[in-house]
């Protein structure tokens, strides 16, 4: 049977790519509900814009009032929860907007779901679940190098944006316990791929590169980080909503273990190949003063979700990160609008 999902966030990256999965892929429809800060843009969402089956509501999440009027508007059978700030750097520079939108925020949803779930009749009701999406980064740091994060794994965020969303993890798990609203947690790690915002790494090498701008790598560049190409987390997530079981918690990950520096020289040589010039691109490299308190490495143990629900991810790095600069070089016009006057690539989150 399909169903309605109301998904926040939907117009940023991860939550932009999610929509056009479901509605170029299944017969479900979608409400998106986007505050339209900085880093959302309906642009990612043109191909299906026009779709009887999707919706647009431009909501802030901690407006109770406005968020009770979607519920009950729109009568939503799954929430799928991505908005978020989400930017480590911009947290350690302005961190009340962090606090505001995924704590204050997430609380304000989860209220309201509540209160919407009451409403419900039983066959509605145990359809409904409110589908949390969180990150590996409340996790930490791993020391061991064999180590991995799993299900189990203890929670030890660093920066205000990892706090924050831990705190939203936590809020979700309490209205589950205490309230008995079906929910549900994904935590994945750091995503790539088309229409990302230019502040993260992919997006802010290949179009710095392009540009002739230099390429900052913070530290010695040997941070490690899984990479997940964003169109396989799309799928995941749905997959998740849809079979995952109610209170548990699925890690997601693209099984793309890489340090910083080797993920920029990679974006080099294709851009290198791709767009010639005279001097490799890798010359523009240049090493920075690190992010504060920025954790060294980070990777998945996602196989709960494929054990448990049959996904794997189809991408790797080298097909993914191929597919991402490919992307990035046919949609000039994209990066150009996007940079609406709020971010034009300079250093953020430096701790004077």
């Amino acid at each position: 049977m399909n169903k309605k999902f109301l998904i926040t966030g939907g117009a940023g990256f991860i939550g932009s790519a999610v929509i056009r999965h479901i509605i170029d892929n299944t017969g479900h429809s979608v409400v998106n509900v986007d505050k339209l800060t900085y880093a959302g843009n309906l642009e990612s969402l043109i191909s299906i814009e026009n779709s009887n089956r999707y919706a647009f509501e431009q909501v802030d999440i901690c407006n109770k009032s406005e968020v009770k009027r979607v519920f009950d508007q729109h009568q939503p059978d799954i929430i799928m929860h991505l908005a978020a700030e989400s930017h480590v750097d911009r947290s350690i520079d302005a961190p009340d907007e962090f606090i505001q939108t995924n704590i204050i925020g997430t609380y304000v949803l989860l209220e309201q779901a509540r209160r919407y779930y009451a409403t419900l009749a039983n066959d509605k009701k145990s359809d409904f679940r409110f589908h949390h999406v969180s990150t590996d980064e409340v996790y930490g740091d791993l020391d061991e190098p064999d180590a991995l994060f799993t299900e189990e794994t203890a929670y030890a965020p660093s920066s205000p944006y990892s706090a924050a969303k831990a705190s939203s993890d936590h809020l979700v798990r309490a209205w589950q316990r205490t309230f008995g609203l079906p929910t549900v947690i994904t935590n994945c790690s750091n995503n790539y791929g088309p229409y990302q915002f230019p502040e993260k790494l992919i997006p802010l090498i290949t179009l710095n590169a392009l540009a002739g701008k230099v390429l900052p790598i913070y530290g010695n560049g040997k941070q490690i980080r899984d990479w997940l190409y964003v169109d396989d987390h799309a799928r995941a997530l749905l997959r998740v909503a849809l079979t995952g079981e109610i209170t548990q918690t699925y890690n997601i990950g693209g099984h793309n273990e890489l340090q910083n520096i080797e993920v920029v020289k990679t974006i080099c040589h294709i851009l290198d190949e791709m767009v010639p010039k005279d001097t490799p691109y890798a010359d523009l490299i240049t090493y920075v003063d690190d992010r504060a308190g920025h954790d060294v490495r980070y990777a998945i143990n996602a196989s709960k979700i494929d054990k448990e629900l049959g996904w794997t991810p189809d991408e790797t790095f080298a097909t993914g990160i191929r597919k991402t600069v490919e992307w990035y070089l046919s949609n000039s016009l994209w990066c150009d609008r996007v940079k609406d006057g709020s971010y034009q690539g300079e250093r953020l989150g430096l701790v004077q």
